[in-house]
């Protein structure tokens, strides 16, 4: 069964894509992530991003990701200790995604690549990728030895070394720029985040307590 906060982002992210879909380009210009440099950046971005997406496919399996790990984390967490920590990944990931941007578009500018850094400027990010990526690092923190079963390939991977491996393959290719169009700097902004946060509440000793209202 889905828990609360689960639920609620699931329906919020279908029916932001949906409008996308029938919107278009508009929508887009307006809630994607823009860098920090170009004029159509808003501060809002930075979470509204998060809700965008760039097709089915792509919000298919954020969303179902999502299901699969974030029910575990939000029943252990409560519902307001998983929004936040939802929101902080999502908010780191938007952090360091549009600093690594922010370092391309000034050395492009010093090389005189003035079309480079325009063309960088121009393109928005969209996704919830990198709450993704906090919640599955969450997850590999709390349950470390669980073991998933992946299909490509058919192998299965207990938890830590599944996270071990993602982050290692987006490091790679972020520094690489192999696997063009993926903001793996995102990913990884996600999942350090999510990483500070969870050391920060096993030094506070509130790892497993609920807030109260």
């Amino acid at each position: 069964m889905l828990t609360p906060v689960v639920k609620n982002l699931i329906i919020i992210n279908f029916i932001v894509w949906i409008g996308s879909e029938l919107i278009g380009d508009p929508m887009y210009r307006a809630f994607a992530l823009f860098p920090f440099e170009s004029q159509l950046f808003k501060p809002f971005q930075l979470v509204s991003h998060m809700f965008m997406h760039g097709g089915f496919w792509h919000i298919f399996f954020n969303m179902y990701t999502l299901m699969i790990f974030g029910v575990a984390l939000e029943r252990i967490w409560g519902s307001k200790k998983f929004l936040l920590f939802y929101f902080v990944t999502g908010l780191g990931a938007a952090l360091l995604h549009n600093l690594v941007l922010h370092i391309e578009i000034s050395n492009a500018l010093a090389a005189s690549q003035t079309q480079v850094a325009m063309a960088i400027m121009a393109t928005p990010t969209v996704g919830a990728s990198g709450a993704i990526y906090g919640v599955l690092l969450g997850y590999a923190m709390l349950y470390p030895n669980s073991v998933l079963q992946l299909i490509f390939p058919p192998v299965a991977l207990k938890a830590k070394w599944f996270v071990v491996i993602f982050a290692a393959i987006e490091l790679v290719t972020g520094i690489t720029g192999m696997g063009g169009g993926i903001a793996h700097f995102a990913h990884l902004g996600g999942m350090l985040f999510g990483l500070i946060l969870i050391l920060y509440w096993k030094k506070h000793n509130n790892m497993y307590s609920e807030w109260q209202e």
